[in-house]
């Protein structure tokens, strides 16, 4: 991994690979759901993370990624106000890599189109996003 993703991102590598949670990282939400977002981005905020934005909508979740330089997003598959998935194929198109995972009700519809993505289903628990995060920390890719 490219080490101003790693610095970005605030990911503590000993974290990820001994099992414990990671902390720290600058986390961008995208979800429509304007409860789930606020509710999302204060389990991160208390797990010690830093959510510097949450986004509703595709265009948003581009512009904010920009930004914010994220190091992790935790992106609603299906947006009301496009996809997104589309926006981070946007974003990871246009910037640096970002590590992400997809959430979504459906995560086989979401594993059709994005068979290598990290995914958690909703709803969920503390675990579960956890693991999630850790996953989509550990991916390898090309710089």
């Amino acid at each position: 991994m490219s080490k101003s993703v790693l610095e970005r991102s605030g990911f503590q590598i000993g974290g990820a690979l001994s099992g414990e949670p990671v902390t720290g990282v600058r986390i961008q939400v995208v979800d429509d759901d304007p409860m789930i977002g606020t509710l999302l981005a204060a389990m991160l905020e208390t797990m010690g993370h830093h959510v510097c934005a949450v986004s509703a909508t595709e265009a948003a979740a581009i512009i904010d990624a920009a930004r914010y330089e994220p190091g992790l997003m935790i992106v609603d598959a299906w947006l009301g106000d496009g996809s997104g998935v589309s926006a981070v194929a946007q974003i990871l198109h246009t910037h640096c890599f970002i590590p992400h995972l997809f959430m979504s009700g459906n995560i086989a519809k979401v594993r059709l189109l994005r068979p290598d993505a990290v995914l958690l289903e909703k709803p969920f628990k503390e675990p579960a996003l956890i693991l999630a995060m850790q996953q989509a920390l550990s991916v390898p890719y090309a710089a």
